[in-house]
């Protein structure tokens, strides 16, 4: 069996200030394209379909759209929810357009309920684990404390134990929308770490065929069985050296697999340049830049004046701009945000205790603080959903 993974279209997002619904109407034709030309048999979607739990009306067409050409063509397509869409949102009408062929995938409740499609050489279960917030299903999973891996863990057990009551022979994929061990994260991924731990290991997926994973932005291979395909476009200038791509996987009657990296189209390419005003604007080697979207920081020790519109001129694509001027890092002069980069909430929080009391918190106030942020994030989703 012949499957397209994908994941991550966050229908309805803006690469900064570029509306980006163009570039996704241009993905979904190039995926129609594949599935037709391809000879593709099922398309899986890891999750992230729209941006928000409340796309606009626009993305919601473009759904839409891609769901009748889709249907269409007569390939099943496997969807789950992801950490930025409102699973119930998502799932309305799962029932009816099951019958088309698009299988949604919203309730956690359901993991252990496969979509059964079948070849030649048998069935293929498809086992959709759509996100999976700790604090809001490890009820629903029985486990006692809330945390990725727990209940992650807990919707593979009732895979397994469904697979195990299939006919002998019959192979297995998983999609699933977490942060996997061993990924490499990109800036434009909305934080989903719970008590501290963010990540769960790749082991958690043992027993299936095939596990077609969503959320982290840049297509990565943990395992020969357990990939990302990453976004089809790009969301922020972190991801200015990904490949954006898709997944073509083979499934052969053992169950073994064979998967090949298609490329996405490309709407413009991006840079990240640094130096001076000066050097960015006089730089030969980077001509080949100026038709591409650009990030410049501009290291220049005092503000020049009017740089964007000075650099819009050489580069008109121009959409960020960051002043880091060249300092010591013990300069107080450093900037704030540039102190704090790279630091969790959590740890930002346990720094402004020490600064505060001359003593970082102990064990138990650490914990409490992070099942404040914990808490926090959870009615965050929770309120987003409910809108």
């Amino acid at each position: 069996m012949r499957l397209l993974h994908t994941s991550d279209w966050h229908l309805g997002r803006a690469f900064h200030r570029v509306n980006m619904l163009g570039a996704q109407a241009e993905f979904i034709g190039h995926l129609v394209t594949t599935v037709r030309e391809r000879g593709v048999d099922a398309v899986v979607v890891s999750g992230d379909v729209y941006d928000r739990a409340v796309p606009p009306l626009a993305a919601v067409e473009l759904f839409d759209d891609a769901l009748h050409r889709l249907a269409d063509l007569g390939v099943p397509t496997v969807m789950i929810s992801g950490n930025h869409d409102s699973a119930r949102r998502l799932g309305v009408g799962a029932g009816l357009i099951d019958r088309a062929g698009i299988h949604l995938r919203t309730e956690p409740s359901a993991c252990g309920t496969p979509v059964l499609l079948t070849d030649s050489h048998g069935d293929v279960a498809f086992y959709g684990l759509p996100y999976l917030e700790p604090a809001l299903v490890k009820d629903e999973f029985g486990v006692e404390k809330a945390g990725h891996e727990a209940v992650l863990a807990a919707a593979m057990d009732r895979v397994r134990a469904d697979l195990a009551t299939r006919a002998r022979g019959t192979r297995s994929v998983v999609l699933a929308h977490a942060f996997v061990t061993g990924g490499e994260v990109s800036d434009s991924e909305r934080d989903i770490t719970v008590g501290g731990v963010a990540a769960v290991p790749a082991g958690v997926f043992d027993g299936v065929d095939y596990a077609a994973l969503g959320h982290l932005h840049g297509s990565q291979t943990i395992t020969e069985r357990v990939r990302y395909s990453g976004s089809p476009l790009p969301y922020s200038f972190s991801e200015a050296d990904h490949r954006k791509s898709m997944w073509l996987v083979d499934l052969d009657a053992d169950g073994s697999v064979t998967a090949e990296r298609l490329d996405c189209p490309v709407p413009r390419t991006l840079a990240r340049m640094r130096g001076t005003l000066e050097e960015l604007l006089a730089d030969p080697e980077l001509g080949r830049h100026e038709e591409a979207w650009v990030e410049a920081t501009l290291t220049d020790p005092v503000r020049p004046a009017d740089p964007m519109a000075r650099l819009s001129e050489r580069f008109p694509h121009t959409l960020s701009l960051v002043f880091d001027p060249e300092r010591a890092p013990d300069d107080p002069d450093v900037s704030y945000a540039r102190r704090l980069a790279g630091r969790s909430d959590q740890q930002i929080a346990e720094d402004f205790v020490a600064h505060v009391r001359g003593a970082g918190p102990d064990e138990h106030e650490q914990a409490v603080l992070r099942d404040a942020f914990d808490a926090v994030r959870a009615d965050e989703t929770v309120r987003e959903v409910a809108r």
